[in-house]
């Protein structure tokens, strides 16, 4: 049996996760394409790495497909219906205005977990084979796969989230049939930098990253230029653990921050994040005054007496967006860049108090202001100094 036979063979028979190539949902309808105009039509995803559970970017993408796409909530036992109530809560508090436009689309979804990045390819011509409506892969690692399955598919409409399709040489792509959506992240960044500048009481403030990739140092130079801009003084540890996957890895490194006298950390890591945010949470319990802000979702409901905000990026609100112009036959090919103007990144509620508090939240909010008319201009890269 050839390999590409082996891997829909064991997609479809929903072996364990370590075939690499697991198909998640098991109370959807089995992998086909609708046989009749009633049928509701099937939209895939294909996670990157760290998969369902990651509270963060593979959450995301799932909460927009799932949950407001298809209204559904996805459980252990299968598929139920999805609330109106959490539906909205969902969406927390600056999506909420806009619930009465992010209704079901009469969708089925059918989602593909990776176990490494040679999954990515597989999964999606899975998916092409399978004729779903719309196949998306979140994550940057996805852009190979997504461009050569594309191509292969010229027919089938692709969403890549977190990164444009680039030739050989590093040079953005057109395909007709492939939307792309980036985000400016360094403009959440440099909010969640100049929150943790004016409630750092040590003067010391720590970032732990995944991969040290160009991605994630547009995080870090736009968390350092916010930390400079609200406490110049301040002086900010960086460590990268050079994965996304690791929980263990992540809580070390972040203990070892703690320990050199940080009391607000930048949880910019996947999985490994997560592990970080449970060195705060621990820290926290045994009575230090530390703070941890997550990335790409809230993770406050991990740790709510540690988490003090997040960089929320909407990749949720891409992979709805996607699905319902899909739906209503303009979807397009090209690139979208999205930041704070356009509402692709922002900060999450701050919950907890510190002192100063209210008047650092004003301070954030002016500097949020400035960024969106194009007076402030946040760097992209660690060497550039701030503005």
């Amino acid at each position: 049996m050839s390999p590409h036979r082996r891997v829909l063979c064991l997609a479809l028979c929903l072996l364990a996760a370590s075939t690499g190539c697991k198909k998640e949902a098991p109370s959807a309808p089995a992998p086909a394409k609708p046989s009749s105009a009633s049928s509701k039509p099937t939209i895939g995803l294909v996670l990157g790495l760290g998969g369902r559970g990651d509270h963060a970017f593979n959450d995301s993408a799932l909460r927009g497909l799932e949950l407001w796409a298809a209204g559904l909530q996805y459980t252990q036992g299968g598929y139920q219906e999805a609330s109106a109530p959490d539906r909205l809560t969902s969406m927390g508090p600056d999506l909420a205005p806009r619930a009465g436009e992010l209704v079901p689309l009469g969708i089925t979804p059918m989602v593909l977990q990776s176990r490494v990045a040679e999954d990515y390819e597989p999964n999606l011509q899975l998916l092409a084979e399978q004729q779903v409506s719309l196949a998306m892969g979140v994550g940057f690692m996805l852009e190979n796969a997504v461009e050569q399955v594309a191509r292969r598919n010229p027919s089938l409409p692709f969403l890549l989230v977190d990164s444009p399709l680039l030739d050989a040489k590093g040079r953005a792509l057109f395909l007709p049939n492939v939307r792309t959506v980036v985000f400016r992240e360094e403009e959440g960044c440099f909010l969640a930098g100049a929150l943790a500048g004016l409630a750092t009481k040590t003067g010391r403030v720590g970032m732990v990253g995944g991969m040290e990739i160009p991605l994630v140092k547009r995080y870090e130079a736009g968390f350092r230029a916010g930390v400079a801009a609200t406490n110049p003084k301040a002086t900010v540890l960086v460590n990268y653990t050079g994965s996304f996957t690791d929980f263990a890895l992540g809580k070390q490194v972040g203990q070892d921050l703690l320990l050199k006298n940080t009391d607000v950390l930048f949880a910019a890591a996947g999985v490994d994040g997560l592990g970080a945010i449970q060195a705060v949470k621990e820290a926290r319990d045994a009575g230090r005054s530390v703070y941890v802000i997550g990335v790409d979702s809230d993770p406050s409901h991990l740790a709510p007496q540690a988490v003090l905000s997040a960089v929320l990026k909407r990749v949720d609100l891409v992979v709805y967006e996607a699905i319902r112009d899909q739906r209503q036959g303009r979807l397009k090919g090209g690139n979208l860049s999205l930041g704070l103007k356009e509402g692709g990144v922002g900060l999450a509620p701050v919950r907890l108090d510190f002192p100063g508090k209210a008047e650092a939240l004003r301070t954030v909010d002016a500097l949020r202001a400035r960024i969106i008319s194009g007076e402030l201009k946040v760097p992209t890269s660690p060497g550039t100094p701030g503005p």
